[in-house]
């Protein structure tokens, strides 16, 4: 199977599970699939596969300045990589969003734009969401 290929059947097997968080939020099963361990143990293997099938680290490939980064998403296989970790890091903020707000009884219909912009914009769904809360629950803390 392609990279093209692994890349759009995980892009959209990603989406049943944002839309459980957005449109059925204390269902069980909302519960079961996305507030567990499936995501990861799913997409775990095609990110190792996307790792390990890389043809290696091009030359000047490093975590120290944004071209050694970009020189890491030369190929396919390390673009897909690249994606599936924001899919799953996303999707795992996205329901930590959602268990937060529950705790906090922060109504359901103002946490949906957050989760939105979680799934597209991560770190501003993130940021929206704790501005949201701050001003609701006058809260900062991201303790459990």
């Amino acid at each position: 199977m392609s990279a093209d290929q692994l890349f759009l059947i995980c892009n959209y097997g990603i989406l049943p599970a944002w839309c459980l968080l957005i449109f059925a939020p204390r269902w069980e099963w909302t519960q079961r699939l996305v507030h567990a361990v499936w995501v990861p143990v799913l997409l775990g293997p095609v990110y190792a596969w996307a790792i390990l099938s890389d043809s290696g680290t091009p030359d000047g490939a490093s975590f120290g300045s944004l071209q050694g980064v970009m020189l890491f998403f030369t190929s396919a296989q390390s673009a897909l990589a690249g994606w599936i970790h924001y899919l799953v890091f996303d999707l795992f903020v996205g329901a930590w969003e959602l268990r937060d707000a529950q705790r906090r009884d922060l109504p359901h219909l103002a946490v949906v734009p957050c989760l939105v912009f979680t799934l597209m914009l991560g770190p501003l769904g993130l940021l929206l969401y704790l501005l949201l809360r701050f001003g609701l629950k006058r809260e900062l803390s991201l303790q459990e």
